[in-house]
């Protein structure tokens, strides 16, 4: 590939950014299935990490995830010992999602990996390169959620 950045046909681009995506997540479902817990799993814990016992709706208004999708997910965490679903004390048909202990000791655990990850992916890169990545990350994400 000699050519430059710049001249890289837009697909090109999109097989770039999926091989990557690809690759990481690959990478993050190995360092979590370590710990039990299932690649974007980690999300849900991370919200309830901040606060504990949200219904599903808000967990998933918080991270931009369609409801059914965290029932599932909290379903599969509840079968893994991470967290428990029992109803809303003031509202029965609502379901409040809770940490167990174990759910509550992988915090550190993998806040440690996601680093390690990150650490790994960010490696060969230098401070300004990374700033780069970063910041066109983040353009490229506000480009397509307009």
């Amino acid at each position: 590939m000699g050519e430059t950045p710049a001249s890289w046909p837009n697909d090109e681009f999109q097989a770039v950014f999926w091989a990557t995506k690809r690759a990481l997540a690959e990478a993050a479902d190995v360092a979590y299935r370590r710990h039990g817990v299932r690649d974007g799993q980690q999300f849900l814990l991370m919200a309830l990490w901040k606060e504990d016992g949200l219904p599903p709706g808000e967990l998933a208004r918080r991270l931009g995830l369609a409801t059914p999708t965290v029932t599932r997910a909290a379903i599969r965490m509840e079968a893994a010992g991470l967290v428990t679903r029992t109803p809303d004390l003031s509202d029965r048909r609502l379901v409040r999602i809770h940490l167990t202990e174990r759910g509550r000791d992988l915090q550190h655990v993998l806040d440690k990996e996601m680093r390690a990850l990150s650490d790994r992916a960010l490696a060969t890169l230098s401070d300004e390169q990374r700033t780069t990545l970063i910041e066109a990350l983040d353009l490229i994400r506000r480009n397509v959620s307009r």
